[in-house]
């Protein structure tokens, strides 16, 4: 299923891109200056949306993924640069970067503490961290759907967690939360931190 997943993501999510998800990304990744950090970047759909960008540096473990996103790195009109890396452990120097970006990916991680943790190793203080992520719904019913499916769905997605409550890690990060935005019904957040 791992081959197949990179496959399906853009025929997916293009219907959502074009019809839900479009205002969100434009307007949360505006807000990314600088120097920017890519959080899994999968086939690369945040890149047309970079306009405050000076550059963008952008992880991605699954090389069918990050294969996939070079057109939109071609036509990008800011300087893209993939990396094969998973989040909890970069490469990068301390204080290197001025934004993060973190777009439904955060569902995937293993290891999703020692992925902020490096996250705010590697940035400037003052730094915006910008997140949008599908999390565990507050409704009790929902929540214990997103709990049976999680296993068979990990299997099919690449990893994803649908129950995950990345919100509540967050908050058990050091980055300060400044914003949160639901979306649908709180399924999908959008998220605002600094360091």
């Amino acid at each position: 299923m791992g081959k197949l997943f990179p496959q399906v993501y853009d025929i997916i999510m293009n219907p959502l891109e074009k019809t839900y998800f479009k205002k969100i990304r434009t307007s949360l990744i505006s807000k990314a200056e600088g120097r920017v950090l890519e959080i899994g970047s999968g086939t690369g759909v945040n890149f047309p949306y970079y306009t405050n960008a000076i550059m963008v540096d952008a992880i991605e473990p699954n090389p069918l993924m990050s294969k996939r996103s070079g057109k939109r790195i071609r036509e990008s009109s800011i300087p893209i640069r993939t990396y094969l890396l998973k989040a909890e452990k970069l490469p990068f120097p301390e204080n290197t970067f001025d934004s993060v970006v973190a777009t439904l990916v955060f569902c995937t991680i293993t290891e999703p503490n020692k992925a902020l943790q490096e996250i705010q190793r590697v940035c400037k203080p003052g730094a915006k961290i910008l997140f949008f992520e599908h999390v565990r719904m507050n409704q009790k019913s929902l929540g214990i759907t997103q709990d049976l499916l999680t296993p068979l769905w990990r299997k099919v997605c690449d990893g994803c967690h649908l129950n995950r409550d990345t919100l509540n890690i967050l908050k058990q990060s050091n980055l300060s939360i400044l914003k949160v935005n639901p979306h649908y019904g709180g399924l999908f957040l959008s998220i605002e931190c600094t360091i």
